[in-house]
């Protein structure tokens, strides 16, 4: 029954950005007593970033280290990492005007719909919310905006030049058998030494000697997320340098053989790439659980609406006319194959097989995962038309190999294109014209 299979992948572009502070506070916006301000700090291409911009994003950066229970570094500091991440934000933003990447409301309003009902809000509330911590809803809707913008931008120009061959996922799948370890989880934490393009030697002896600094540092007992914010180059640097949990294959190319050998807390050596000196740390690590779903073996009829003519019976009520017919003895199979306008399923009795959880609409498993073996449900309505199931059996699924396999692909890709995007992103920063104002 194909036709009731889910087909849409949900937006998650801003898990991330939640993450890095509170679910209602994560993205930067302006706080209602500020000023606007027209001095100019940075001159990005043929733009500028203002000082009343680079205020509002201290402010929300200032609210998120609060909320983690992270000391803020030297406001110098702060101002320089906080403007970059600013600068950053505006070449993308730029680059995805000129290849005509726009956000309509619609969308908008649906993508912050969403983020309400993510914390247990409507969107009532969380508008609510945001104003009693003194920002503005306005604000807001437009940080979204170029949140998914920027995610749209990353799709088309990074994203859709990847490929995965299935060559690729046997090695993968191969290696982590001999490893064993493709249900680990890795909380990991980063700080970049950054290196320019095409660096000169005295560059990378320059890079390579901070980096080191950083380590003895770190070895002498500072705290990683601390130095992170203060004096890493990387994009989570304003996050103590946290990489969040990943699993093996999510593991970044440059640190999969190092990491799955640390032990907690443990602080790497420098590790040299192309884009500078990576210190990495595991904050934490856990094993997985086994895979286990709950599945029903169910069967349905389906009756389409027919618009015309006038004196057809109505879906609801001839469905129930068909429950009657089978509590009296009638065969559902039968029925099924005579009745049911699913042509994929009426041929074998209105049969669907054994049923995953997230395999069919939502509205059809709310119905089927809550009937008892060998219940009817009452006619209830689905996108497609009107239904009546039932539910043969139920049982328990060990499928973690099945599942480990089903997420080769993905975790493939977002290494890929993790590790793509990064080269991507500071290629377009070394491309562009910045010309820096804050201390004029």
């Amino acid at each position: 029954m194909r036709q009731f299979f889910q087909h849409s992948i949900f937006m998650t572009t801003l898990i991330g950005v939640l993450q890095m502070a509170s679910p209602v506070l994560a993205f930067a916006a302006e706080r209602t007593e500020l000023v606007p301000l027209n001095r100019i700090v940075a001159v990005v291409n043929d733009q500028v970033l203002t000082q009343n911009e680079l205020k509002n994003e201290l402010f929300a950066v200032g609210q998120q280290l609060k909320q983690q229970g992270i000391r803020a570094p030297a406001a110098s500091v702060l101002n320089k990492q906080v403007l970059e991440r600013l600068i950053t934000t505006q070449i993308q933003l730029q680059h995805a005007s000129m290849n005509g990447i726009v956000v309509d409301d619609e969308t908008l309003n649906n993508t912050i719909s969403n983020i309400a009902s993510q914390n247990d809000l409507s969107l009532a509330e969380f508008r609510e919310v945001l104003q009693r911590d003194g920002f503005k809803f306005a604000s807001f809707r437009e940080d979204i905006r170029k949140e998914v913008i920027i995610r749209r931008l990353r799709q088309r120009q990074v994203d859709s030049r990847i490929t995965v061959t299935a060559q690729e996922i046997d090695d993968f799948i191969a290696t982590q058998k001999v490893q064993g370890n493709i249900n680990s989880d890795y909380h990991l934490g980063h700080i970049l030494v950054a290196l320019p393009e095409a660096a000169t030697p005295e560059q990378i002896k320059t890079s390579r000697t901070k980096a080191l600094a950083i380590l003895e540092t770190l070895n002498d007992g500072a705290d990683f997320r601390q130095v992170a914010i203060s004096r890493s180059d990387g994009r989570q640097a304003l996050l103590g340098g946290d990489l969040g949990w990943r699993k093996t294959g999510e593991l970044p190319t440059l640190f999969a053989d190092i990491v799955v050998n640390m032990q907690v807390a443990d602080v790497s050596e420098p590790i040299r790439s192309a884009s500078g000196f990576h210190i990495v740390t595991l904050f934490d690590f856990r094993d997985t659980e086994r895979h286990i779903i709950k599945q029903v073996q169910a069967r349905h009829i389906l009756i389409k609406p027919q618009a015309e003519p006038a004196d057809v019976i109505d879906p609801e009520q001839q469905l129930k006319s068909l429950r009657t017919r089978i509590e009296a003895g009638e065969d559902f199979a039968e029925l099924a194959k005579s009745f049911s306008d699913d042509a994929g399923s009426a041929v074998n009795g209105g049969d669907l097989g054994w049923v995953s959880p997230g395999v069919m609409v939502k509205s059809f498993e709310t119905v089927i995962f809550d009937l008892k073996d060998g219940e009817i449900s009452a006619p209830f309505e689905s996108q497609f038309g009107w239904h009546m199931a039932q539910v043969l059996a139920h049982r328990e699924l060990d499928n973690t190999e099945e599942h480990n396999n089903a997420k080769v692909r993905d975790l493939i890709f977002q290494r890929k294109s993790e590790e793509e995007h990064l080269s991507w992103l500071r290629q377009l920063r070394e491309d562009a014209y910045v010309e820096y104002r804050l201390d004029d």
